[in-house]
């Protein structure tokens, strides 16, 4: 008698949350992405229409909240087999650092859409979010949180 159609799905499921493949990290990464990017988008607000702070100085900010609270998520959520789940000053660096290409990225994309384009600074920074996700995701999964194998021994 075979298991019930809910049971193997779940049990499908596991397996594939366990095993940690690339669709199923980019999924759960792009859900930790929503929520800081959620983050991101109001720090930026409040910094650029709250405190009249200039887009590179309010996109700076918003984005070291933003990478924390990711660093964070994504250490105890998405990576979180290869992290062990432990936050740590290093782990913490290497991330930060992953990021800052993401970070150039998005600045880049908001600069040029608001003061080139004369798009409003909202909509240039949503655009800015998609742009940063393809770099961020890609580093984190192929550099920072990347599967350590043990080194073999040289005797």
């Amino acid at each position: 008698m075979s298991p019930p159609p809910v049971k193997t799905l779940r049990k499908r499921l596991s397996l594939a949350w366990n095993e940690r493949g690339v669709a199923l990290k980019a999924v759960s990464f792009a859900f930790v992405g929503l929520v800081n990017s959620a983050v991101d988008f109001a720090v930026f607000s409040l910094c650029f229409y709250g405190f009249g702070l200039p887009i590179i100085a309010a996109n700076t900010i918003a984005w070291i909240v933003a990478v924390s609270g990711s660093y964070v998520m994504n250490s105890t959520i998405t990576f979180a087999a290869e992290s062990g789940r432990r936050l740590h000053m290093k782990g913490y660096g290497s991330f930060a650092l992953s990021q800052v290409m993401g970070f150039f990225g998005n600045t880049l994309t908001v600069w040029c859409l608001v003061e080139l384009a004369g798009i409003p600074a909202w909509a240039g920074k949503v655009a800015a979010i998609f742009v940063s996700f393809v770099v961020n995701f890609s580093l984190s999964h192929f550099l920072v949180f990347r599967v350590r194998r043990p080194r073999e021994s040289t005797e």
